[in-house]
C-alpha cells in the first residue's frame, strides 16, 4: 500500500497508516488484540482516520478506556462525545428503563421523552432560538439547517471556513473545509464559497466582500471555535458577522456539534461571543455517550415549511435518545459541570502555560474551558513529527488524545473529570514534551 505523505490528510486528526502507528502497535499489542484488528481489517471498508483500527476495546467507564489487554487509557478525544463520561449510571439507567417503556416511535407518531428534551433544549439554547428538530447524526443535523437556510431564504449559497469540519456526507463536505473530506469527490454543491479561518475583527471583510460580491448569500455557516484546534475568533468578529449577516438577508448557523453542552465553559460555545445564531446544532455528547442523536434549533420564525421534508428520519423521535439525552442534561446540570469545566480549564491553562516557559516545543497553548489545544512548532515551523510521537508517548503511559492540524494536541477529557485525574493527564503530557 502506499503511505501518503500530505500534511493536509492530518487536519482532522492523527492519520491511521503511518508508520509511528505500526511502530507503537508492534510493541504494545498482544496476540488476542491483533487478531481482533485483523477480523476488524477484513470486515470494514478501510478508511483515513478509521479503519484499520490502532486497538481494541473491551470496556470504558468514566473518563477511562479499557482496551482488550486490560489496559486503563484516560480518554482525552472520545469523538467529543463523553462530556458525562462513560456509562454514567443515571443515562444507562435512563436508557435500561425506556426500553421497558417504548423501544421505538414511528413516524408520524410522538412520544414524551422527545417533546421534553425539545422543550428542555429550548429552554437552554441562547435568545429565540425554540424550534427543534432530531436526527441521528450530527451530519444529518447540519443538512436540516442548511435546507432550512433555503427554504427561509429561498437562496442556495453559503459561505463557511476553510479549516471547518461539519461533517462527511457530501453537503457537509461541500460547506466543509478540510481536504481529507473534499479531494477527489468531482463536484460538490454549487454556490459553496469559502473564506480563510479567521483570527481578528477585520476578517469579517472577506465575508462583507462575498455578499457584495455575490449579492445572494443565503447562509453563513461556522463552528463558533473550530473545534480540532481550538482556535477562536474574538467576540468583535463574530458581531461583525452577526450584522452582515442582518444587512443581507442571510441565515447565521452555528455548528457547535462538539462543542455544546457544556464543554467550553458555557453550555452553549457562541454564548462567549454574545452573539445568537439563527440555526445552532449540537450532537456528539447530546446522547450521553450511549445513544447517536443530534438537534438542530432555529428561530420560531424560522418554522415556515411545514408542507417539505427538513429532516425526515426514521430514528428522528427516539424515545430511547431522547431519554439519554435528557439523562445527560440532568447529569451536566446537578453536577454543576458547565462551571467545573471553567474552573478545571482555567487550571490546565495555568499549568500548560508554565509548561510552555519551559519546553521551547511549545509554540501557544489554547484554552476554552476543557478544550484544550497544545500547538508544537520547531524553528517556526509546524512539528508535526514530534506531535505524532508525543501522541503515542502519551498513549503508552495511559493518556489518549488526538493531534489535529499535524501539530496540535488537541485534549478534549470528560467534563465529568476530576482534578485529580487532570493532573495526572497533563503531568504525562509535560514529562513526553520535556524528553521531546
Amino acid at each position: 500500500m502506499n503511505t501518503p505523505n500530505d500534511d493536509h490528510l492530518r487536519t482532522e486528526g492523527d492519520v491511521n497508516f503511518s508508520a509511528v502507528r505500526q511502530e507503537w502497535q508492534a510493541g504494545h499489542l498482544d496476540e488476542k488484540t491483533r487478531s481482533i484488528l485483523d477480523a476488524d481489517a477484513r470486515a470494514f471498508l478501510h478508511q483515513s482516520l478509521s479503519t484499520p483500527c490502532l486497538n481494541a476495546l473491551e470496556g470504558c467507564e468514566g473518563i477511562y478506556l479499557i482496551d482488550s489487554a486490560g489496559r486503563r487509557i484516560m480518554d482525552f478525544h472520545g469523538n467529543s462525545a463523553h462530556q458525562v463520561g462513560y456509562g454514567h449510571p443515571r443515562v444507562v439507567q435512563a436508557v435500561k428503563d425506556q426500553l421497558d417503556q417504548l423501544p421505538f416511535c414511528p413516524r408520524r407518531y410522538t412520544n414524551e421523552p422527545s417533546i421534553q428534551l425539545a422543550e428542555k433544549l429550548a429552554e437552554m439554547a441562547p435568545g429565540d432560538l425554540s424550534k427543534v428538530l432530531f436526527a441521528p447524526a450530527g451530519t444529518a443535523a447540519i443538512g436540516i439547517a442548511l435546507k432550512l437556510a433555503r427554504y427561509a431564504t429561498r437562496r442556495h449559497k453559503t459561505i463557511s471556513m476553510w479549516g471547518s469540519f461539519h461533517g462527511a456526507s457530501l453537503d457537509a463536505i461541500s460547506v466543509g473545509g478540510e481536504a481529507l473530506f473534499r479531494d477527489g469527490l468531482g463536484p460538490l454543491l454549487p454556490g459553496s464559497l469559502h473564506v480563510p479561518w479567521p483570527h481578528v475583527e477585520q476578517d469579517a471583510a472577506e465575508i462583507e466582500r462575498l455578499m457584495d460580491q455575490e449579492g445572494d448569500i443565503g447562509a453563513v455557516i461556522a463552528e463558533p471555535m473550530r473545534c480540532t484546534t481550538v482556535d477562536a475568533p474574538s467576540a468583535a468578529y463574530w458581531r461583525r458577522v452577526r450584522a452582515l449577516c442582518d444587512a443581507h438577508g442571510a441565515l447565521l448557523i452555528f455548528d457547535e456539534i462538539p462543542l455544546g453542552l457544556g464543554r467550553t465553559g458555557r453550555f452553549i460555545c457562541c454564548e462567549h461571543f454574545g452573539v445568537t445564531p439563527d440555526v445552532l446544532v449540537i450532537g456528539k455528547g447530546l446522547g450521553g455517550g450511549v445513544m447517536p442523536l443530534a438537534a438542530t434549533i432555529a428561530r420560531a420564525d424560522l418554522d415556515i415549511a411545514p408542507d417539505r421534508a427538513l429532516g425526515h428520519y426514521t430514528h428522528e423521535k427516539s424515545p430511547l435518545a431522547a431519554a439519554a439525552a435528557l439523562a445527560t442534561i440532568e447529569v451536566i446540570e446537578q453536577e454543576n459541570l458547565v462551571a467545573h469545566a471553567h474552573v478545571l480549564g482555567q487550571h490546565a491553562a495555568s499549568r500548560l502555560r508554565h509548561l510552555q516557559q519551559q519546553v521551547p516545543l511549545i509554540s501557544d497553548v489554547r484554552v476554552l474551558g476543557l478544550a484544550i489545544a497544545v500547538e508544537l512548532s520547531r524553528d517556526g515551523h509546524k512539528a508535526n513529527a514530534e506531535a505524532e510521537r508525543a501522541m503515542y508517548e502519551c498513549l503508552t503511559r495511559g493518556l489518549s488524545f488526538k493531534v489535529s492540524d499535524g501539530n496540535v494536541l488537541t485534549l478534549m477529557p470528560p467534563l465529568v473529570i476530576s482534578e485529580a485525574e487532570l493532573d495526572a493527564a497533563l503531568d504525562i503530557v509535560g514529562e513526553v514534551l520535556r524528553a521531546l
